[in-house]
């Protein structure tokens, strides 16, 4: 089964990430750690200050059908912010002729998130987190489907992690 995650950063989607990664077990794909890494490759091999496009998105794609392919549940950490990318990932857990479900995490506090993106540190190295008027200005289409919405500002990561456990289970079921 693909868990695919969306929402703003500093929502919580890395934290419910690695919980579930390790309550499940799970594959759990990070697309800051797959971006940073082509960053890091780029300036030690390249012509440094690479500008992400697609590049991360579409490694995690592949890597995601591979394992899906071996049976494998896989979690696919991203801000996922538009049509497209939410498609692709549809379309991802659909050749590897598995099931989805997805789950987008909110912060419905202005207030509490902005204090969450200036004071979070970074747990992938050398990754520049965005600031506030970044996260402000991101590009971020509302969702079409009917995902799970979990509110970071109405519960902590322990109930977050036991809503999307249970929603995860019932989408297994099915």
């Amino acid at each position: 089964m693909l868990i695919i995650l969306g929402g703003l950063p500093g929502c919580g989607k890395s934290t419910l990430a690695e919980k579930l990664a390790r309550a499940m077990p799970a594959m759990w794909l990070r697309i800051d750690s797959i971006e940073q890494a082509l960053r890091d490759a780029d300036a030690q091999y390249g012509t440094g200050n690479r500008e992400m496009g697609p590049e991360g998105y579409m490694v995690a794609y592949r890597v995601a059908e591979d394992n899906l392919r071996l049976g494998q549940f896989v979690i696919a950490d991203s801000v996922n912010p538009i049509a497209i990318t939410r498609d692709a990932w549809r379309e991802v857990a659909g050749r590897a002729q598995t099931r989805f479900c997805e789950i987008e995490l909110v912060c419905s506090d202005a207030a509490l998130h902005r204090q969450r993106i200036e004071t979070r540190i970074s747990t992938v190295e050398n990754l520049k987190l965005p600031d506030w008027q970044a996260v402000l200005a991101r590009e971020y289409e509302p969702w079409q489907g009917t995902p799970l919405v979990l509110d970071s500002a109405l519960n902590d990561a322990d109930t977050l992690f036991q809503q999307a456990l249970e929603y995860i289970k019932d989408a297994v079921r099915v």
